[in-house]
């Protein structure tokens, strides 16, 4: 449905993912992975397919995981709805739009996801000042690009 709304995203040029299998078939350059909505876990077995999490933030870190990068740096992992709901508002026209409930399960798939990081040698950096995420050291942004 974002897709949808916002035209494919056309102006983006860089990679675009969709675990939705209508969005490639409406916009032909994103790729589908599969989110496994019954896991809260990394999946690393399989490249492409990937954790549900409860959000895309957390499908996102594990795509990233598949990857093998040398680190990954949050940002915008807030986590949190006493500081809005998200960076543009609300979702328009019918898209889903955060319960606190939904925000505390993300919280715990996020976090419980930085043992796994740990294990494979990947640092994580939260650069997110306000985010309620505790299993990751913050730093500011520029701090995380350096180090």
């Amino acid at each position: 449905m974002w897709y949808k709304f916002n035209d494919g995203a056309r102006e983006f040029k860089g990679l675009k993912v969709s675990q939705d299998a209508d969005a490639p078939r409406a916009f032909p350059e994103i790729k589908r992975v599969e989110s496994r909505r019954d896991r809260d876990d990394l999946l690393l077995t399989e490249p492409g397919i990937i954790g549900w999490g409860g959000n895309s933030g957390f499908q996102a870190l594990n795509l990233a995981a598949q990857c093998a990068p040398a680190k990954i740096i949050l940002v915008g992992y807030d986590l949190r709805l006493d500081r809005g709901m998200h960076w543009h508002g609300k979702h328009p026209n019918g898209q889903n739009n955060p319960m606190e409930r939904n925000v505390e399960r993300w919280r715990r798939a996020i976090d419980g996801a930085a043992v796994v990081f740990e294990a494979l040698g990947i640092p994580v950096i939260n650069a997110s000042e306000v985010s309620a995420l505790l299993c990751y050291p913050k730093m500011k942004f520029e701090d995380a690009l350096s180090c």
